[in-house]
């Protein structure tokens, strides 16, 4: 898998999502086989740049390239400077969000409302593109299928940017319209994979290695992109890797394994962030991983009251300690719930 000079390890990629992508998290996933990781959004806005949530959202220290950065905006002179000052900030690959659906995102036109008019989504592209050729930085594209059922114009856009130098698209299965409701569908993800020269990445719903081999055979595709099925499973893409490369099923992760795994995530996280924002930031990823296990809702109760970075992360600790006593690989679904400090928790 080649995006532009860069020569990825496997075609499992890691799904820019807005406060869950960050360096920590894509750190993670990369070390359980994932192999590329895009950066939460960063805005085109300049007077936005220098605040503490963008100076996060672009920080790459000791990250492994290809170091890739999604830009968000919907003026093309602006997309245009925020790839330099990215480029400028470590950034190899730029990649042009225009699939966010959120509406604080979407009713100021950018992110997938982009879709909505293809004239100044090609301007956007041929802007940043532009702007990255100089430096030798590819430029990518994400987006959804279309604004909503009656307007699916991924095609479109997708020969449009690939004709302006695009160099990678990847397509959730799903309109704006949609959100992140009902199924995703792949028949527009090969239709444009059909169109195409330039590789093509399927998203949305891949939540399992089964359902990553249909979504490869049905579209085409020639990578696959997993968003919400990592969060609390980052072993997932080593899971698909594994089912894909042999066709069996991969044994659940020990619990141990997810314990130093969680904690040295807890770690680079209080790092990035701060013991305030940090303890906070991290209860929902701590949420994520305990929500099918023994004790896992009461636990995640627990979590929204502490706000001591050094407490947080023991009490993590103490809980998959425990775990591991009755349980070598992490259980599938709730067993019957032990008495003792997860019981308490």
């Amino acid at each position: 898998m080649q995006i532009g000079p860069h020569r990825l390890p496997n075609r499992l990629f890691v799904a820019p999502m807005a406060g869950v992508t960050d360096r920590p998290f894509r750190q993670l996933c990369r070390g359980f086989g994932a192999g590329y990781a895009v950066s939460e959004m960063v805005t085109s806005r300049k007077d936005l740049w220098h605040t503490l949530k963008t100076s996060r959202r672009a920080d790459h220290t000791g990250e492994p390239g290809p170091i890739a950065v999604q830009i968000a905006g919907t003026d093309a002179a602006m997309m245009a400077d925020a790839a330099r000052y990215n480029i400028d900030r470590g950034a190899q690959i730029i990649d042009i969000n225009m699939g966010c659906p959120a509406k604080k995102v979407c009713n100021k036109w950018a992110g997938s409302a982009l879709m909505q008019d293809e004239a100044l989504a090609l301007q956007i592209v041929e802007a940043v593109v532009a702007a990255c050729a100089p430096h030798g930085v590819p430029v990518t594209l994400k987006m959804r299928t279309g604004w909503c059922a009656r307007e699916k114009n991924a095609l479109a856009i997708a020969r449009a940017a690939e004709t302006a130098g695009v160099r990678m698209v990847t397509v959730h299965g799903r309109t704006r319209e949609q959100g992140y409701q009902g199924a995703a569908e792949y028949d527009t993800i090969a239709a444009v994979k059909a169109a195409l020269k330039i590789p093509v990445v399927a998203n949305g719903d891949i939540d399992s290695p089964a359902k990553a081999q249909t979504v490869l055979r049905d579209t085409g595709a020639d990578a696959l992109m997993i968003g919400r099925a990592a969060q609390g499973r980052p072993w997932i893409f080593r899971e698909v890797a594994h089912f894909l490369a042999t066709g069996e099923q991969l044994a659940p992760p020990l619990v141990l394994e997810v314990r130093r795994a969680l904690l040295a995530h807890l770690h680079d996280h209080y790092g990035l962030y701060g013991e305030f924002t940090g303890v906070r930031s991290a209860r929902k990823h701590i949420g994520w991983y305990v929500r099918d296990l023994p004790g896992g809702a009461a636990f995640r109760a627990r979590m929204n009251g502490i706000d001591s970075a050094p407490l947080q992360w023991q009490l993590v600790a103490d809980y998959f300690e425990e775990l591991a006593d009755g349980h070598e690989r992490l259980p599938a679904a709730p067993a019957v719930q032990p008495t003792g400090a997860l019981e308490a928790r």
